[in-house]
């Protein structure tokens, strides 16, 4: 076994580690992969607090960082958003997938 070990010991460390930085990156990806974006199409009245009310239980953002997110991924120079426009919002995995259920239970 030690002869083995002599032999093989800097293939056995760069396997090892190989595998080891592999499993971090996976998990690092996976937990990244929590949020999920929607598309909103804005209506009569809305504004961006509005929006960031109506959707606060479905993000972890408070309303001052989802809105600065909203205008800067939306490329919104300032606070004024118009009917009709579609804006992507942050949502997370797990709340979006029960509202598509939710919304297509009532259809």
């Amino acid at each position: 076994m030690k002869k083995l070990w002599n032999q093989f010991s800097y293939a056995i460390i760069l396997i090892v580690l190989s595998c080891s930085v592999a499993l971090m990156i996976s998990l690092h990806i996976e937990s990244d992969d929590q949020n999920q974006y929607i598309k909103v199409t804005v209506s009569e009245g809305d504004s961006l607090w509005k929006i960031s009310n109506q959707f606060s239980g479905q993000h972890s953002l408070s309303k001052d960082e989802f809105v600065s997110w909203v205008k800067k991924h939306n490329e919104i120079e300032d606070d004024q958003i118009f009917p009709g426009e579609e804006i992507v919002i942050p949502v997370s995995k797990k709340v979006s997938s029960l509202a598509e259920f939710a919304s297509a239970a009532g259809e």
